[in-house]
């Protein structure tokens, strides 16, 4: 099943969805997850169709987290038509003016028990990265901290736009200590995911992980 067919639906499980590569949010996907508690989260900006918000909108109740500057697309748009909570690093609030309401966090934030978020500086002064760990999910959202590397593992990539790359590489070795031992079983990426084709989900994630983490150490 090639990219297209697979955007067709979105679901990938009952309880976590993929949105197609966003032009706002320079090309990155947004994911959406269902938690073991049935608050919906929406990782970063999808494109804002008429599809799209017709399916955040039959959520009963949900939050937005932005793991990345580059990833925000449209949240203007978005949060006036949902109405839900945004939840954005302390260091890039201020991307977010007048925006109600608006939860930000220094080194690390609980969403519930099972949903956690980290400050992995690096690809921006306030990327973060979200773990899902909660009955059988155990996936790893990490916004552009890591990227697909095209042979089914990650890696982190240095462009042009990335804020501090030492930080970048420190920020690997500081989640690999943060995740619990064997965490994560699968990652999500916040762009690249064309590479994926049908499985966007990154498998064997920890040693993904620690494989990315000793290449950009190197």
């Amino acid at each position: 099943m090639g990219w297209n067919a697979l955007m067709a639906s979105l679901s990938l499980h009952s309880d976590l969805e993929v949105f197609p590569p966003n032009r706002q949010g320079d090309g990155g996907s947004a994911w959406l997850l269902r938690s073991a508690t049935g608050l919906a989260v929406l990782v970063d900006v999808p494109d804002l169709t008429p599809v799209h918000l017709e399916r955040l909108q039959a959520e009963p109740r949900g939050v937005v987290v932005l793991t990345h500057r580059r990833n925000h697309g449209d949240w203007r748009r978005l949060q006036r038509l949902l109405g839900w909570p945004v939840v954005v690093h302390e260091q890039e609030a201020y991307l977010l003016p007048q925006l109600e309401p608006l939860s930000t966090f220094a080194t690390g934030h609980d969403l519930e028990p099972g949903l956690r978020l980290l400050w992995t500086p690096g690809p921006t002064p306030g990327s973060c990265v979200l773990h899902w760990h909660q009955e059988e999910r155990d996936v790893l959202f990490c916004g552009r901290l890591l990227l697909p590397d095209g042979a089914g593992g990650v890696r982190a990539r240095r462009g042009p736009g990335t804020f501090h790359w030492p930080r970048h590489c420190r920020s690997l070795d500081r989640l690999l200590a943060w995740l619990p031992p064997g965490s994560p079983a699968e990652i999500a990426c916040g762009a690249g995911l064309v590479s994926l084709q049908a499985q966007p989900l990154v498998p064997s994630g920890r040693g993904a992980l620690e494989a990315a983490a000793a290449a950009a150490d190197g």
